[in-house]
């Protein structure tokens, strides 16, 4: 019956998630469903989706799974082709849906497309043009804080970032679901590399536009959870994505920019967190590898991992030069 499902996570987002669920009401298009996702509230959201929105399908979890728990949990229940995963802290324009649906079918071999995240009180100012990943370890959101009408073209970007993106529903069969290891932050990177070894595309649908809070779960751009699990989710990534070639390759880059990263969080008073999460990162990553979570080489995708690994070098200077 419909084409695509809307899933939106939710914890303690009362004050902001029914505007985003008004946003979604006032949606041109009908073709769609909404499942939101709690992740054990104790703020009355979930009472409030229930009173004010009956239209949305709500499944309420026991206790807080985190974002990639909450959203995989949407996916299994959807039927339809597409998934889009919604913020419960954006409000989206009336052709949000209709646009993320004619970005993907445009692109026949994209796995997902991004949406154009405006910040929500400064509207004419980038949040997020997709998600790039370069060889030092940065994963950066593409544009932020810059004019948002330089951010007008539809253009193949590294990942989509989670909180405003289409995916096409057969490829999670394919490479599997969000890797709940990472609880939040780095999960859509991790998707979407994987994505890419697989052969795939993700791009960037700027007629799709979202007004984005940002950072109103975790509660602040810096904090010590989000530092830790950052720079954990970080090292768990490269080493379950990068074949030891790979790794060997970007080593030396990888030192200078996890070098960096640890003087600029030391000078943000964080510096022990974000150690902290690297130690904790290889740990992942050693249970990941045992646990079979580790991406197998496969001859097949040896012309992907090589456009990977241009695209990861390339944006070393995309990001050093702005």
């Amino acid at each position: 019956m419909f084409e695509v499902t809307v899933v939106v996570p939710n914890y303690n987002g009362k004050k902001f998630v029914g505007d985003c669920l008004a946003s979604l009401r006032q949606q041109n298009s009908a073709n769609f469903t909404v499942i939101l996702v709690d992740n054990g509230s104790t703020d009355g959201s979930m009472e409030l989706v229930r009173e004010h929105y009956p239209e949305v399908e709500l499944i309420a979890l026991a206790e807080n799974t985190g974002f990639c728990g909450a959203v995989n949990t949407g996916i299994k229940k959807s039927k339809t082709k597409y998934v889009i995963l919604l913020n419960n802290d954006t409000e989206v324009e009336t052709d949000f849906v209709e646009e993320m649906v004619k970005a993907i079918k445009r692109h026949k071999k994209a796995f997902s497309c991004a949406a154009k995240m405006l910040q929500f009180d400064k509207r004419t100012l980038i949040d997020d043009a997709g998600n790039f990943y370069s060889a030092f370890g940065w994963a950066y959101a593409r544009g932020k804080g810059k004019a948002e009408t330089s951010y007008s073209k539809e253009r193949q970007i590294f990942s989509s970032c989670a909180g405003a993106a289409i995916y096409r529903r057969e490829v999670f069969d394919e490479i599997g679901l969000f890797d709940e290891e990472h609880f939040a932050y780095l999960e859509d990177t991790d998707i979407g590399y994987r994505a890419k070894i697989a052969g795939y595309e993700n791009w960037f649908a700027p007629k799709a536009r979202v007004y984005h809070i940002g950072s109103a779960t975790s509660g602040s751009a810096y904090n010590q959870f989000k530092i830790s699990h950052s720079a954990r989710n970080n090292i768990y990534m490269i080493a379950k994505n990068m074949p030891i070639v790979q790794l060997i390759v970007n080593l030396p880059f990888l030192i200078i920019g996890f070098g960096i990263k640890i003087v600029f969080f030391i000078s943000k008073g964080f510096g022990r967190e974000y150690i902290i999460g690297i130690k904790n990162g290889f740990i992942l990553a050693s249970k990941g590898k045992k646990s079979g979570k580790k991406i197998p080489f496969k001859a097949k995708n040896l012309k992907n991992y090589v456009n990977i690994q241009i695209q990861l070098l390339v944006n070393i200077v995309r990001r050093l030069v702005g």
